[in-house]
């Protein structure tokens, strides 16, 4: 599949787009007298709108950090706002339709009613690997995106690559692979073939393994010209100042030590979680967190609410029935939390 293939699906209203310019973008100067932004003049730190250099050098360096040039890089409001330009960019309303595997992270279903798109789920095996050839035959004409969320979030499991790059090559749409959890995964991150893949869109996030949830900052990778449609579509300005500045320089932060002892602890705790009888079922776990089955698990959700231990019921989610997700904490978080299930008859 080429480029141009793909660029055929883009929505021709957003093809015909002339994007919001400012006067900030085009002047090329260092500094400079702003009188172009209807800015409040008196410095206080924040009365400028953020600048596009420092959103450059923090796209530069993720950019280093994952191995690609920084035009094949959006920098979003966390990985939300990637999901929703994907909607806006290729989506007709009413008109096209996405697929995705269920369950998953539910943000995806939540845009495609916002932008009045048809969505269609496509469950797990029993086992939560992935139905390829049932995906592949929910797809028609309209289907326009596959979204695949790898490691998966609730069910914590990666999927092979094989299978994914099969869906890749075959889907008649776009492949978003959301790898929000790869650092925690064995399983290798599919940027790399961004190149080699022009419907391939990879979404990653600062907000788990880098610790930056907190600064709402999501990644989409992309071939080059994909990337220039997303910045074309979205808001103005759409990261602030602070999150910029603090970005750029947590990135520095080495996150390696920190991902090695959430991977231990995983292990830990998931090991721990056998020996309770209270647990019937220790899901494989590729992310930092772990699904867990017990036969009450309402009443075991209650009691560890009680004790100040806030976890998530997943037991009302179709294919998650009598689960329980659970983040792998500090290990003096863990050691609590391992007492306290174990308490529990």
């Amino acid at each position: 599949m080429t480029i141009e293939q793909v660029q055929r699906w883009v929505r021709p209203n957003i093809a015909a787009l002339k994007p919001y310019s400012t006067a900030r973008d085009e002047y090329k100067g260092s500094i400079g007298i702003y009188l172009d932004a209807n800015e409040n003049p008196f410095e206080n730190g924040y009365n400028r709108y953020p600048s596009t250099t420092l959103k450059g050098q923090v796209r530069t360096a993720i950019a280093a950090k994952k191995g690609i040039a920084s035009e094949r890089l959006f920098l979003g409001n966390g990985s939300d706002e990637a999901i929703d330009l994907l909607f806006r960019i290729f989506c007709r309303p009413g008109v096209d339709n996405v697929i995705s595997i269920a369950p998953t992270y539910g943000m995806y279903s939540v845009c495609a009613a916002i932008n009045d798109v048809e969505y269609r789920e496509v469950m797990l095996d029993e086992d939560f690997s992935l139905p390829v050839d049932k995906l592949l035959a929910a797809a028609d004409a309209q289907s326009k995106l596959l979204f695949i969320c790898s490691p998966n979030n609730p069910t914590a499991n990666a999927f092979p690559r094989e299978q994914i790059l099969s869906l890749v090559r075959q889907f008649p749409g776009i492949v978003v692979v959301d790898e929000a959890y790869i650092d925690f995964s064995s399983e290798p991150s599919m940027v790399e073939l961004i190149d080699e893949y022009p419907n391939l869109i990879v979404l990653q996030t600062l907000s788990k393994a880098y610790g930056l949830a907190g600064l709402r900052m999501g990644l989409a990778m992309a071939h080059e010209r994909i990337i220039s449609i997303f910045e074309q579509v979205k808001y103005p300005y759409n990261i602030g100042a602070d999150t910029l500045a603090l970005a750029l320089r947590l990135l520095e932060t080495d996150i390696t030590p920190q991902v090695q002892t959430l991977i231990a602890e995983r292990e830990r705790v998931a090991a721990a979680f056998r020996a309770v009888p209270c647990i019937t079922k220790v899901y494989p776990s590729d992310g930092n967190f772990l699904l867990v089955k017990t036969e009450r698990p309402r009443e075991l959700y209650e009691y560890l609410i009680a004790r100040e231990l806030i976890v998530r019921d997943r037991s009302r989610t179709p294919g998650c029935e009598g689960t329980l997700r659970i983040t792998i904490g500090t290990p003096e978080e863990n050691e609590r939390l391992i007492a306290e299930v174990a308490r529990y008859k």
